[in-house]
């Protein structure tokens, strides 16, 4: 591995609510968090360190993205160099070659599948990205009609006003009005009478992709343009599919000609030990959409994969004619593609997509260990990802799992909690010696715990 880059603590400062007021905080209780905030200062490899000094171990590769581990040397002299050659370059009618030489990279990892590359510079864009390639795509074939999107329940695809329309989590939608008109919801995987403590994919619940047969039938297939769905749904609790499930979603999606799309936000580069889920369960979608480990979460980029077809189905147009209006200005910022390329760079030169795929087992060992634990009401995993559900606190909803991730704090561990359901997902360079750690910490804590 190469070095981690060691940066000294900032100095002391005097964190109070009044200080920290300024900075409204995205997905926090703002005012829980600034009464008793939780600072790090400072990451390298498997650790952060907090403004108090203390080794914080990350559970959770940050939000799901520092893959590589945190400050890794290379990506940092790769930023730093091409900072100093090319700062920023508008891809609006200009190029520059560090954008389609990645392009061509992230084609090759999958050359069977896709063949073009939208960039952006977030999941959420990705998201909104893939959804407009999926309208404009079949209304330039002269299938205007499919206007309607699918998605499913408990699904998150990020923030963007298509994101959450397709997404499936209440609390994420409900301030926001009626969103865009259109779209229905397949019903979400998870039954714990039928699958609790699945040690990888349960084995119940293919017939549930069924129901967009029925959501076909009631709409009609010439009104739907997509289905989206995560292969794995993982902020909402890490919800796994079930033996079966998505095939028979692209068996639908192929009998009625409607794209199918993959959220690989979280599945992307190497979370299941495959470069990406489509490649773990043999499944290949119209559309698939990345960020997050991208750039192992140094600088925001997402891109959008496309199958062979799509692209050329946009270029019968003019030559001088943009064929598809939509774009941002940092689409393949240069300094956020020379990040990829060193990111890339790292996961092929220390194998970190076999690694993750060999730790697999051990890691699902230690994370059924926690079973009889109290509390403790589901245990589920896939690659190196993992789910522990909790029994909800009558009236309380969402108040056990915060307390374990407070206690797991103090104890010198990060992790992740989305209502009761713990999430952990460390990064790719994590050791059995972490991986005890994480799981030693969680069930000291559930012993413990309200």
């Amino acid at each position: 591995m190469d070095n981690f880059t060691q940066t000294p603590l900032p100095e002391s400062h005097s964190w109070t609510p009044e200080n920290l007021e300024a900075f409204w905080m995205p997905f926090t209780a703002n005012r829980q968090f600034k009464n008793q905030p939780r600072l790090l200062a400072s990451a390298a490899g498997m650790h952060y360190t907090s403004v108090d000094g203390r080794q914080i171990l990350d559970g959770t590769a940050g939000l799901w993205c520092v893959n590589a581990g945190h400050s890794r040397e290379k990506i940092a002299q790769a930023v730093y160099q091409q900072i100093s050659t090319l700062d920023y370059s508008p891809t609006f009618q200009m190029g520059h070659p560090i954008a389609f030489e990645l392009a061509n990279r992230l084609v090759a990892m999958l050359p069977q599948a896709f063949d073009h590359v939208f960039f952006t510079n977030s999941g959420s864009e990705s998201v909104d990205t893939a959804l407009k390639i999926a309208l404009a795509y079949h209304r330039i074939r002269g299938e205007g009609t499919r206007t309607r999107l699918i998605g499913r329940e408990r699904g998150y695809h990020g923030v963007g006003f298509g994101g959450i329309s397709v997404g499936g989590i209440s609390a994420n939608r409900k301030f926001f009005g009626s969103l865009i008109p259109g779209v229905d919801h397949l019903s979400h995987t998870h039954n714990l009478e039928k699958n609790a403590f699945s040690q990888g994919q349960p084995q119940w619940g293919a017939h549930l992709a069924d129901e967009l047969e029925r959501l076909v039938m009631l709409h009609d297939p010439s009104t739907i343009a997509a289905v989206i769905v995560e292969p794995v749904a993982g902020s909402t609790g890490v919800l796994l599919p079930p033996v079966g499930y998505l095939e028979r979603l692209r068996q639908i999606c192929d009998r009625y000609g409607i794209l199918l799309i993959f959220d690989e936000v979280i599945t992307g580069f190497g979370r299941l030990g495959t470069s990406f889920a489509t490649e773990y369960f043999g499944v290949m979608p119209d559309l698939m959409t990345t960020a997050k480990g991208l750039t192992n979460g140094t600088v925001p980029m997402g891109a959008v994969f496309a199958r062979p077809g799509i692209y050329q189905a946009f270029m019968d147009a003019p030559e001088n004619a943009i064929e598809f209006f939509h774009g941002y200005t940092y689409s393949g910022h240069p300094v956020a593609c020379a990040a990829a390329h060193a990111t890339l760079d790292i996961y092929e030169e220390e194998g970190l997509f076999e690694r993750a795929k060999s730790l697999s087992g051990y890691w699902e060992e230690a994370i059924h260990s926690l079973r009889d634990l109290p509390h403790v009401i589901d245990l589920r995993n896939l690659g190196l990802v993992a789910g522990i559900e909790l029994e909800s606190i009558a009236g309380k909803p969402t108040a056990r799992a915060f307390d374990v991730f407070l206690r797991c704090y103090e104890r010198g561990l990060l992790i992740r909690t989305t209502g009761d359901i713990i999430a952990l997902s460390p990064p790719l360079i994590v050791e059995k010696s972490h991986i005890d750690q994480i799981v030693g910490t969680i069930a000291e804590v559930l012993q413990a715990a309200i």
